[in-house]
């Protein structure tokens, strides 16, 4: 059931339950809310960079992410681009029980994520932080997760990179990004 009663631009927390417990929050802007979607603006004050395989991804401070939470799904996603609106990649994290409320969107960390580059590829990351082995771990749900993810991912894609095109133009956050 849905509790959140906000207006486009208007903050929402993001409240992480990572798998031992500690939370981890972030303010970010209200895009859009559906009945089990919801669609949040962040911008980047700091630079970061992932190690994926044999390279790194460095999202560098000014950038912007769109973030992509579902209460049917079990992920959400982070789309970044920088502060020319290109695209920097793609992140899933893989979660259980997402809601929202309170003009908060919450959800529980399920330790594994997937970084997808701008050419397409991916890599799991955090499996080294399992408490046992992927396909065993949390009888298997996680595992499922993250094979459906991997299959979807080309059309996951598509979609968010079309609204990144149509309802999240870069040019609607330029204004922000500036001040």
């Amino acid at each position: 059931m849905f509790k959140l009663k906000a207006y486009p631009w208007e903050e929402v927390i993001e409240r992480k339950i990572r798998y031992d417990g500690r939370i981890v929050e972030h303010t970010c802007q209200l895009l859009a809310l559906q009945e089990q979607q919801l669609v949040l603006f962040h911008k980047i004050e700091d630079t970061f960079t992932m190690t994926a395989g044999h390279g790194t991804l460095t999202i560098p401070k000014g950038s912007y992410t769109i973030a992509y939470y579902w209460t049917d799904r079990p992920y959400n996603l982070y789309f970044w681009r920088d502060v020319q609106g290109n695209y920097l990649g793609s992140y899933f994290n893989i979660v259980r029980n997402t809601w929202f409320r309170d003009q908060m969107v919450i959800f529980e960390d399920v330790i594994i994520d997937l970084l997808v580059l701008p050419n397409g590829d991916f890599f799991i990351l955090d499996e080294d932080e399992l408490p046992e082995d992927l396909i065993a771990f949390e009888n298997g749900a996680v595992h499922k997760a993250l094979d459906d993810v991997i299959h979807s991912l080309e059309n996951i894609l598509n979609q968010v990179k079309s609204d990144a095109e149509d309802r999240y133009h870069h040019t609607l956050f330029e204004l922000v990004l500036t001040s």
